[in-house]
């Protein structure tokens, strides 16, 4: 397995992506899969409402083809070539549901918190189980700047459960701007496509270089204006692939470093809910943080510019910290 390996499965990824995305689009509206853009949301983005969303469909589907046609030719269809998969289409279930709903209804609500969240621990801990009880990998975790392994022993099933369900709301948190999420999650995917290249881990490795191709390929209808969103289906999918196959890698701190945009997205939510209930106050004019900056004055286009650069920054970092 080798650069080259990596570069035409991204490059496969891309094509198919943005066939299937090509395709799916006038599918979606048909079928009136529209987007209906929250009350409480920037000002500017109602005019976005009627956008097709649940493009996310064909991601799902193009991940899926490019990982097991590239495993079979470069590598082999390997056991955790298919916990990533399963862990794609969990996810990715939850969130068809919730678009499904959403789209039905006619609104922007789709399941509850809590029904997401009961699935999403319950698919956490299935993976923590599987991992823990499976030979060679056991419940150990690599700790950057230490450079070793340490073993997690029973915190390690909900080490793994945190981060499935921390990684699945995050990605969807960042999924606000046209182009942002899939923009941040191909460059994040690139950079543990690399990470799996430096460890041998092939399945890993084919499976994240197909993941970044994906989203590449996808944003070439989802950058502004997008024709169409991704949609729950999507960014939980997304979500639910990169935190697999981090958790397969024993990678899941570099992930925060790699995705600290994700953990950004989160806590600037979460601080702000802390805040306005604790002293009435808020923190960031809108969160996510991304709406910080939108109604700061900048566009949309240079806010998923700035986050983008902050990604690749990040990644970067993240991969030079794992060589050292």
């Amino acid at each position: 397995m080798g650069v080259s390996n990596l570069i035409i499965t991204l490059l496969l990824g891309f094509a198919v992506s943005a066939l299937l995305t090509w395709r799916e689009i006038p599918a979606l509206k048909k079928h009136q899969f529209k987007q209906y853009i929250r009350e409480e949301g920037p000002e500017s983005h109602k005019k976005k409402s009627g956008t097709p969303t649940m493009g996310g469909l064909s991601m799902v589907a193009a991940l899926l083809i490019v990982t097991i046609v590239m495993s079979a030719v470069f590598h082999r269809l390997t056991v955790e070539t298919w916990v990533m998969i399963v862990m794609t289409l969990l996810f990715g279930g939850i969130g068809f549901l919730d678009d499904y709903i959403k789209v039905t209804a006619k609104h922007n609500l789709g399941l509850r918190a809590w029904q997401k969240l009961v699935l999403q621990i319950a698919f956490g801990v299935i993976l923590g189980v599987f991992i823990s009880l499976r030979d060679g990998y056991g419940t150990s975790v690599f700790i950057p700047f230490y450079g070793e392994y340490v073993d997690f022993g029973i915190l390690y099933i909900p080490f793994v459960t945190f981060v499935m369900v921390a990684m699945a709301n995050s990605v969807n948190l960042t999924d606000g701007l046209d182009g942002l999420c899939s923009g941040v999650t191909a460059i994040v995917s690139t950079c543990f496509a690399f990470i799996g290249l430096s460890v041998a881990k092939g399945s890993e490795m084919i499976f994240c270089a197909a993941l970044a191709g994906v989203c590449l390929g996808f944003l070439v209808f989802n950058r502004n204006p997008a024709k169409l969103f991704m949609g729950d289906t999507g960014s939980m999918a997304l979500g639910g692939a990169l935190a697999s196959a981090a958790i397969l890698m024993k990678m899941e701190f570099l992930l925060v470093i790699a995705g600290f945009i994700y953990v950004m997205e989160s806590l600037s939510v979460i601080i702000q809910v802390v805040s306005f209930k604790s002293t009435g106050k808020r923190v960031f004019r809108m969160a996510p943080i991304h709406h910080h900056f939108e109604l700061g004055g900048m566009t949309e286009q240079k806010v998923v510019l700035m986050f983008w650069a902050v990604a690749l920054v990040c990644s970067i970092l993240a991969y030079l910290i794992f060589l050292i």
